[in-house]
């Protein structure tokens, strides 16, 4: 790796803020390791199975996090277009028979060798870059109906439609929400976004309407013990390991729920595992831990030295959080059934490299924010 494109700083000295933040990840990803191996027991004769899955991602992630971490994010920005058209180009490629994996209904995969990837994940990254950079760049234009509010648009809506099409409707639904708040806060005047916002929820609203799987996991949330049985069965089973959990847990590998009785329990559904095993103390601890970093994301954004630097690690910090938090309003039936990892703890080796390289990128600004922003030259 070029010295222009790797951080002329200390490469690895991080500020307490970055400690705190990396001692939060380490916290939930130990806690997801611990889970998953207490769920392999109950449904592998390995108990480790899971584990040296997960294992392996999480060596590949902390490479990945790291790089991440070092690299010169200005060096960078030239490359933000070809990146985004690299996500899409995978993201139509993943739609061609025989070269996406199709499992459960949905086209979101391809194989590459041993290893299945979630190509949506490489999309959040193109989308990343593309929206920091070019609002960067047109800061001066967002007042601009062009250049300021239909073109960046238009960018994020080919990364939602094609990530819809697999389809993923809750990831689409993520990066619309995160690429939104990116526009906001870069100064996209509210009398383009809040239209904008409407006839999108409207044209999801649509494509839900005519799904008839997504269609059902609505209704049957609406009423969920009535559906218990059938379509909220997923949902009803996560609830009542939360029930039996109480607040201190039945204790780790005496759970139900995840003995076939909860679907995808390490996965989409883990904090409801969380939640029987180890009780309301270490879930409500979860929630805290993702609450703190954050804010401590948000504390450190006033350091950053040009609006680039700022959107990018704040949509870093918002896929993170927002992820989050859609995993747990769903697990805790607050939000319709998605399919979606709770960050450094499901189990799955794509959203697991992507969530360490996000963090990479946070700490990578972090590292390098020396100055408060007021004092630097206004660079873009």
């Amino acid at each position: 790796m070029s010295t222009r494109m790797v951080s002329r700083k200390s490469s690895w000295r991080i500020p307490p803020a970055g400690v705190f933040m990396s001692l939060i990840v380490i916290s939930l990803t130990f806690l997801g390791l611990v889970i998953l191996f207490s769920a392999s027991r109950a449904i592998h004769d390995d108990p480790t199975v899971l584990l040296r899955k997960q294992a392996i991602w999480l060596v590949i992630a902390t490479m990945a996090g790291a790089i991440a971490m070092i690299v010169n994010l200005e060096a960078l920005r030239p490359y933000a277009f070809i990146l985004a058209g690299g996500s899409i180009l995978m993201l139509v490629l993943v739609l061609v028979p025989g070269l996406g994996v199709r499992v459960n209904g949905a086209q979101r995969w391809m194989d590459f060798g041993p290893m299945r990837l979630q190509v949506s994940e490489i999309g959040k990254l193109g989308l990343l870059f593309v929206m920091a950079h070019y609002l960067a760049m047109n800061r001066r234009f967002l007042d601009d109906i062009l250049r300021g509010y239909l073109v960046p648009c238009g960018m994020l809506a080919v990364f939602c439609a094609l990530i819809i099409v697999e389809p993923d409707f809750g990831t689409s639904f993520l990066c619309g929400l995160v690429g939104g708040t990116m526009l906001f806060l870069a100064g996209v005047r509210l009398k383009f976004l809040i239209p904008t916002a409407i006839s999108a929820l409207l044209i999801f609203s649509v494509a839900v309407y005519h799904d008839p799987i997504r269609l059902k996991r609505i209704t049957s949330f609406l009423d969920v013990e009535g559906n218990r049985s059938d379509s909220s069965y997923q949902l009803w089973q996560g609830m009542l390991a939360f029930g039996a959990g109480g607040l201190h847990g039945v204790g780790l590998g005496s759970g139900r729920q995840q003995m076939s009785f909860l679907p995808e329990a390490h996965t989409d559904f883990i904090f409801a595992i969380v939640g029987e095993e180890l009780g309301l103390q270490f879930t409500a601890g979860v929630v805290v831990l993702f609450m703190i970093l954050f804010f401590i994301g948000v504390l450190q954004l006033k350091r950053a030295p040009n609006l680039y630097q700022y959107l990018l690690v704040m949509g870093a910090l918002l896929f993170v959080t927002f992820q989050a938090l859609i995993n747990i309003g769903v697990v805790t039936g607050c939000l319709p059934t998605k399919g979606m990892s709770l960050p450094f703890i499901s189990y799955g080796g794509s959203n697991l490299v992507f969530m360490f390289v996000l963090i990479g990128i946070i700490l990578n600004g972090f590292r390098s924010w020396e100055m408060p922003v007021l004092g630097r030259q206004r660079d873009l």
